[in-house]
């Protein structure tokens, strides 16, 4: 009868333990707590996966558009050295053409001396083309307005039959190569 008694106990006591309330207080499990439990760490490892894939495909996107923005600085770095690779010659060969159009500006005395001042006219207007043809031009500034982008003011005056700010004289030319000066005008700027 003892043991009777105590199978009866045993058999209560692992009632109690396998029932949800034992569960829940830290007895057996059941089935359905362990598929949970399996089901909750499946959920989070996608969500841990939807994360990584998320923050992978943004990190590609990001290097997409930095690719995109390097080819297209590089493309415009190569279409600006193009566009302007003879603008070193150009600088260059400036002083030569401002010295052409002093030499011109002699007066010839006898007939050996117009004929070389001819020669000169002559080379002068070959090179003037030879640079126009480069896309060099040069900057207008007698009479116009003064612009410090264009023009390099050395000297003031005031005369009252222009008015303010603007060039009256042009010390030295200046020259732009398509849309970049190269060489600012130097002026007489009226006040």
């Amino acid at each position: 009868m003892a043991e009777e008694k105590r199978t009866e106990n045993v058999e209560e006591i692992f009632e109690e333990t396998a029932s949800p309330a034992a569960e829940e207080a830290g007895g057996i499990p059941e089935e359905s707590a362990v598929e949970e439990t399996s089901e909750a760490n499946e959920a989070s490892k996608i969500e841990e996966l939807e994360a990584k894939a998320e923050e992978s495909e943004n990190r590609l996107l990001r290097l997409q558009a930095d690719y995109e923005n390097y080819r297209r600085r590089v493309k415009l770095d190569q279409e600006a050295a193009h566009k302007y690779r003879a603008q070193s010659l150009i600088s260059e060969i400036l002083p030569a053409l401002d010295n052409f159009e002093r030499a011109l500006q002699i007066e010839a005395a006898d007939e050996s001396s117009k004929s070389l001042l001819q020669g000169m006219e002559m080379v002068y207007r070959q090179l003037i083309q030879a640079l126009q043809s480069e896309g060099v031009e040069k900057i207008e500034a007698l009479h116009q307005p003064f612009d410090p982008h264009l023009h390099q003011a050395v000297m003031q005056v005031e005369d009252s039959s222009y008015e303010p700010n603007t060039v009256l004289e042009e010390l030295q030319k200046g020259y732009k190569l398509k849309d970049r000066v190269i060489r600012p005008a130097m002026v007489k700027v009226n006040q």
